[in-house]
C-alpha cells in the first residue's frame, strides 16, 4: 500500500521535536484533521504531539482560535493572517512550542473564484517562522486535502532540518 503521509517528514518532525524536548499542535479547515492524522502515525507520537483542532467556520475559528472575526468574514476566514493566527493561538491552546494552521479551499466555490490553494503558517515560540501559499489543480477533494498536508509537513520537516544546520 502507498503510504498517503510524508512518513519521512514525519521522521524527520519527530526526530527534532524529541532531540529538542519540544511539542506541536495544529489547527486546520481545509485539511480537515488529515495533519492531525498524520502526526498521530508517528513512532512515539504522544511524546512530542499534543494534538489539534478542526475548526471550519469564523464562529468555531473565533471561539477556539481567537481569530479576528471582523477581518475574517472579510475573506471567509481564508488569508495569510488567519493561518498565522490559528498557527500561534493553537500553540497556547495546547501549550505547545510549535503550532501549525492552515487555512484554504479544497473544492472550488465562488468565494474562492473557484481557484483551490491553501494559506498555512508556521509558529515557534510565540512567533511566525513561516508562512506560504500552495496551489492545487482541480481533482478529487481528498487528494487535494492530502496534497496540502504533505506540502506543510514538507516545509515544517525543511524548516526544523535548517534549525538544526544553523545551530551546528
Amino acid at each position: 500500500m502507498k503510504e498517503i503521509f510524508d512518513k519521512k517528514a514525519i521522521e524527520i518532525i519527530r526526530g527534532f521535536l524529541k532531540a529538542s524536548q519540544e511539542t506541536i499542535a495544529v489547527a486546520e479547515s481545509v485539511t480537515s484533521g488529515f495533519i492531525q492524522a498524520a502526526f498521530s502515525t508517528a513512532e512515539e507520537a504522544s511524546q512530542f504531539y499534543q494534538g489539534g483542532i478542526t475548526a471550519y467556520n469564523v464562529g468555531q475559528k473565533f471561539r477556539h482560535l481567537r481569530i479576528e472575526p471582523v477581518q475574517a468574514l472579510a475573506c471567509n476566514c481564508v488569508s495569510e493572517k488567519i493561518a498565522q493566527e490559528m498557527a500561534l493561538h493553537v500553540c497556547d491552546l495546547f501549550h505547545s512550542q510549535w503550532g501549525i494552521g492552515i487555512t484554504g479551499y479544497a473544492a472550488p466555490v465562488p468565494e474562492s473564484d473557484n481557484k483551490l490553494y491553501a494559506y498555512y503558517a508556521i509558529a515557534h515560540k510565540s512567533r511566525i517562522v513561516d508562512t506560504r501559499k500552495i496551489v492545487s489543480k482541480k481533482g478529487d477533494s481528498v487528494k487535494i486535502q492530502l496534497f496540502y498536508t504533505n506540502e506543510v509537513l514538507s516545509d515544517l520537516g525543511r524548516c526544523m532540518q535548517n534549525a538544526v544546520n544553523s545551530h551546528e
